[in-house]
C-alpha cells in the first residue's frame, strides 16, 4: 500500500507542478527504496506474423555486413543501417510442436505436443514492464491487427489484446464523456466487486480438486489483473490525456474497413508511434494477424489465409503469393521504421534510436511446421547501445553455405537447429538487459548476443 499512495503522491505532486510550466524530479526519499526510479525512455516493440514464411526466397545467403537483402525484405535496405536480420535461431522446447508457437513467442515456454491446455510463462515484454511501464499511463499496450495477445503475466495468464483502432484511440487520446468523480465511483465500485470474488473464492477452495483449484488460481489470476489495472487507471484520473492536433485526431480516430489492409495495418503503427511520441506507454506488443484463419490481403490480389498457403506442398504459385506476402508484411514494417526514424526527440534522436523492435514469426515455415531458423529481424535502439547493418546468421559458421535451390535440404534446416545454442530466449535476454531488466537469463537463454552490441 505504502507503494501505491507514494505512486499517487507523485502524480499529485506532477498535477501541481504543472501550472508552474515546470518539471522537477523527485528527490530519493527512502520510502522509494523498492520502487524502481523511472530514467530516460527505452521502448520497445514485439510484433508477430503466423505461419512462417516462404524460406526459399526469404533467406539471406551472406553474413556480415557485405550482404544482399532477398526479395521480401527489399524495402528494408533503405534502413540497412538501423535493421539486422537473424538467422538460426529457434525455441528449443518448441521444437516439432507446431501448435502453440504463437503463445510461447516471448515466453520460450514448453508445450504439449498435442497442442492441448497448458500453463505458460512470463513474456519478456511484461519483464520489461518492470523497468520502463512505471512512468506511463498504460504499463504496456498489448495489441492485436488479427488474432489474440502475445503478452503473458507471470502468473502465465493471457493478457488480453486489444483489437479495435477505435478503441485504441480513445483509450490512449479520447476525452472522457464522465466526470472524473463519476469513472472514479465505478472504479471504486470494481474494485470492491473484486474484493468480493477473492473473499469467495477462498472460501471455496479447500473444497475443490487439483484440477478444479488451478482453474480457479488461473481465474484469480485475471482478476489480480484487472485490480491492478483498476488501481492504475485510478492513480492516473487527475492526469490530463495528450492532446492532439487536430489533424492527428482526425487521422488516428478514422474507423477503416478491414478489408483495406494496408491502410488499417498502417493505422495502427501510427497510433503505436504516437503512444510513443506522448509517452503514453513504452512497451507494446501485437499479433499481426492469426496463426489459422488470418492474413488475406484483398489490396495486392490475395484472398487466402496465410495459413492455407503456408500449406503449399511446393506449389509454384503458392510459393509465388507466399512470397507476395511476406513482402507486403515486410513493407508495413519498413512504413514503421519510416515514421520512429521521422520523429525527432528533444536531445535530437530519433523515436527509432530509443526504440527497439522485433519482427518475427514462432514457426520457420508453415507446410510441415518447421520451426528451427525462424525469420527474425531486429530494428532499431541505438541509444540502447545496438549496431546494425549486417546479418547475424548462426548457420554458416556450422553449414559453409546455403543451397536454396535444393529445397528438402533447406527445410530441413528450417526444421532442426544447426547450432544447438542459438536460441530466440537469447535474443530476448539482450532486449531485456537494453531495456534495464536485471536479468542473467531467460528461459533456457545460454548468452546475450553481444554481437549485436556496439
Amino acid at each position: 500500500m505504502a507503494n501505491l499512495n507514494l505512486n499517487r503522491w507523485r502524480i499529485s505532486r506532477r498535477t501541481m507542478l504543472r501550472g508552474l510550466g515546470a518539471t522537477v524530479a523527485l528527490p530519493l526519499l527512502d520510502c522509494m527504496g523498492a520502487l524502481p526510479v523511472p530514467t530516460a525512455p527505452k521502448r520497445s516493440v514485439f510484433l508477430y506474423i503466423p505461419n512462417g514464411v516462404n524460406t526459399l526466397s526469404w533467406q539471406i545467403e551472406k553474413a556480415g555486413r557485405d550482404f544482399e537483402f532477398s526479395t521480401p525484405l527489399k524495402s528494408l535496405e533503405r534502413h540497412r543501417a538501423d535493421v539486422t536480420p537473424i538467422s538460426g535461431l529457434h525455441h528449443p522446447m518448441v521444437l516439432g510442436k507446431h501448435h502453440n508457437c504463437d503463445k510461447v513467442w516471448l515466453t520460450g515456454a514448453n508445450v504439449p505436443g498435442d497442442g492441448g491446455a497448458f500453463r505458460n510463462t512470463v513474456s519478456a515484454d511484461q519483464l520489461m514492464v518492470e523497468t520502463q511501464g512505471v512512468a506511463t499511463r498504460f504499463a504496456s499496450l498489448e495489441l492485436a491487427i488479427e488474432g489474440h495477445s502475445l503478452a503473458w503475466s507471470k502468473d502465465g495468464i493471457q493478457i488480453p489484446a486489444e483489437r479495435n483502432t477505435q478503441q485504441i484511440f480513445n483509450m490512449l487520446f479520447g476525452v472522457e464523456r464522465e466526470s472524473k468523480e463519476t469513472i472514479r465511483r465505478r472504479l471504486s465500485r470494481r474494485g470492491s466487486i473484486l474484493d468480493v470474488v477473492a473473499i469467495d473464492a477462498k472460501r471455496v477452495t479447500s473444497k475443490l480438486g487439483s484440477q478444479d483449484r488451478t482453474k480457479l488460481d488461473e481465474y484469480l489470476t485475471a482478476v489480480r489483473q484487472v485490480e491492478t489495472r483498476t488501481q492504475r487507471a485510478d492513480e492516473w484520473l487527475n492526469i490530463p490525456k495528450p492532446a492532439l492536433a487536430s489533424g492527428d485526431a482526425s487521422r488516428l480516430s478514422q474507423k477503416l474497413d478491414m478489408n483495406k489492409v494496408t491502410d488499417y495495418h498502417r493505422l495502427f503503427y501510427d497510433l503505436m508511434v504516437m503512444a510513443f511520441r506522448t509517452d503514453s506507454t513504452r512497451v507494446i506488443s501485437c499479433m499481426i494477424c492469426s496463426e489459422s484463419n488470418g492474413g488475406a490481403i484483398p489490396d495486392i490480389g490475395i484472398s487466402q489465409t496465410r495459413h492455407g498457403l503456408s500449406h503449399h506442398n511446393g506449389d509454384p504459385e503458392q510459393l509465388r503469393r507466399l512470397t507476395q506476402t511476406d513482402t507486403f508484411l515486410i513493407e508495413q514494417l519498413s512504413y514503421l521504421l519510416d515514421q520512429l526514424k521521422d520523429h525527432k526527440e528533444a536531445n535530437g534522436q530519433s523515436l527509432l534510436d530509443t526504440t527497439q523492435v522485433l519482427w518475427g514469426s514462432g514457426m520457420a515455415y508453415g507446410h510441415s511446421h518447421g520451426n528451427a531458423n525462424l525469420p527474425t529481424i531486429l530494428a532499431g535502439g541505438r541509444a540502447l547501445g545496438y549496431k546494425h547493418g549486417q546479418h547475424l546468421d548462426f548457420n554458416l559458421p556450422k553449414i559453409g553455405q546455403y543451397n536454396v535451390a535444393d529445397a528438402n535440404a533447406h527445410y530441413r534446416i528450417c526444421s532442426r537447429p544447426v547450432d544447438g545454442d542459438a536460441r530466440l530466449s537469447n535474443l530476448l535476454l539482450t532486449m531485456l538487459q537494453r531495456v534495464d531488466v536485471k536479468a542473467d537469463r531467460f528461459q533456457d537463454s545460454v548468452r546475450p548476443l553481444k554481437e549485436l552490441l556496439a
